[in-house]
């Protein structure tokens, strides 16, 4: 990829700064690992066993742990190393939880911990053909990573991402294989997931608004263990939550804080059908978080739908 500033009319090739060591990529995005991954920076350079983890995560939002390693060389293998570091940490859940513990402050048992979302994410300069293909299947609980620096102190992200419908347990069917035991716990929850909880009906009309969400701008589907996520660059967008006879389609509104004030991007939606319903919580704080909450069915109309949509999606572009 190539990158260029605009000067009035004319493009300027912008150079690329190469990261001398691993160590540099480690510590950028250790930094940033929050607003780059949505990531809680646990600890560097954790020693469990005879291995030593480059970085160690904790993922909020599926209650799980993530591992992240930096390569700057293309001589090994994503598939071994990732596995190896997977079955390492569901082999010695208590330590990887005594030092959650720590971070935290506070005792967490083992159930407070999601294992089955368990991943590990490759970051490096580049990746190389064989490493990309060897990830080339559905569900692995892996994510490839290629990050350059450039000299206009711009720094870039690209995932590379599987297309692939068959499972690597397919090629493995050894039963006491690293693959097949990480396979019996770990489990990479994707859109089928969630469509398998739903009827032919509803997930026909999914397809059908999937159609309509892809005219949107930089807006991703990410599926999360509960639901399905709606992002806008890093930002949520919408949830959607898959049942037997309905979908429902949950909108953050905003919170408001004990003294009344409103969170940033608060705002009300214009829904003159009404379909809409609202909903709150309040946390020990006293800070009161605000929804609006849309069923999704086999008759909704669609185009009325992406009306309500775009008006957050509006919210959270300006």
């Amino acid at each position: 990829m190539k990158l260029f500033k605009l000067n009035k009319t004319n493009l300027n090739e912008v150079e690329q700064i190469p990261f001398k060591l691993e160590k540099d990529i480690q510590s950028l995005v250790e930094v940033n690992v929050e607003s780059v991954f949505n990531l809680k920076f646990i600890q560097s350079e954790l020693s469990v066993d005879k291995y030593r983890i480059d970085t160690l995560c904790f993922d909020e939002e599926n209650n799980s742990f993530v591992i992240i390693e930096y390569k700057k060389g293309k001589s090994y293998s994503v598939i071994d190393q990732g596995y190896t570091y997977l079955q390492l940490l569901l082999n010695n859940k208590s330590d990887f939880l005594l030092v959650l513990s720590q971070y935290f402050n506070k005792v967490l048992r083992m159930e407070d911990v999601d294992w089955s979302q368990s991943r590990i994410i490759f970051v490096s300069p580049s990746f190389n053909s064989y490493q990309k293909d060897s990830v080339n299947f559905k569900g692995l609980p892996f994510e490839l990573w290629e990050i350059k620096r450039y000299s206009n102190d711009t720094v870039v992200l690209n995932e590379h991402r599987s297309n692939s419908k068959e499972s690597i347990e397919t090629l493995n069917p050894t039963s006491n294989s690293t693959i097949s035991q990480v396979s019996k716990e770990v489990k990479v929850v994707d859109e089928d997931f969630h469509l398998s909880k739903t009827n032919q009906p509803l997930v026909d009309k999914w397809n059908e608004l999937k159609e309509e969400i892809s005219n949107l701008d930089d807006v991703e589907i990410t599926p999360k263990n509960d639901y399905i996520s709606l992002m806008l660059n890093g930002k949520t967008l919408c949830y959607l939550i898959f049942r037997k006879n309905s979908i429902s389609l949950e909108m953050n509104r905003g919170n408001v804080k004990p003294d009344g004030s409103r969170s940033k991007n608060y705002f009300d939606l214009d829904d003159p059908k009404k379909i809409s319903k609202e909903g709150s919580w309040e946390w020990k704080s006293g800070t009161k978080g605000t929804i609006y909450k849309i069923p999704i069915n086999k008759t909704t109309d669609l185009e009325y739908l992406m009306f309500l949509i775009k008006q957050k999606y509006k919210n959270l572009s300006n």
